[in-house]
């Protein structure tokens, strides 16, 4: 599931396996130190609202040493994922959705 629903079942589900965001709004700072599942975020690049915030949501990860890892896919459009929409990008969509499949394998399996 995209956007910001995945973070936010991540801090309100403690017992959540994985969580992973498709360029969604963060929680807030404080929320961070709910998260106990592990992150896999994906970004787009070109996406001044989402990526303006991921700094202080990701220094406040860290601080509450949560697991993730984070990756931004240079030149793609919020949405990119979304194979309806003229802001789809197939490369992108692969790349994503594989690093999606391997890492519920290995937090799910």
């Amino acid at each position: 599931m995209a956007g910001a629903w995945p973070t936010r079942c991540a801090t309100e589900l403690p017992d959540l396996a994985a969580a992973v965001p498709y360029y969604g709004n963060h929680p807030p700072v404080e929320a961070a130190a709910k998260v106990k599942a592990p992150l896999l975020i994906h970004f787009a690049g070109v996406d001044e609202r989402i990526n303006a915030a991921w700094p202080a949501y990701e220094a406040a990860l860290k601080a509450a040493s949560v697991r993730y890892t984070a990756h931004q896919y240079p030149g793609t459009q919020h949405g990119f994922n979304n194979d309806t929409t003229p802001r789809f990008d197939a490369a992108a969509a692969k790349l994503s959705w594989d690093r999606t499949l391997a890492f519920f394998r290995q937090h799910l399996v």
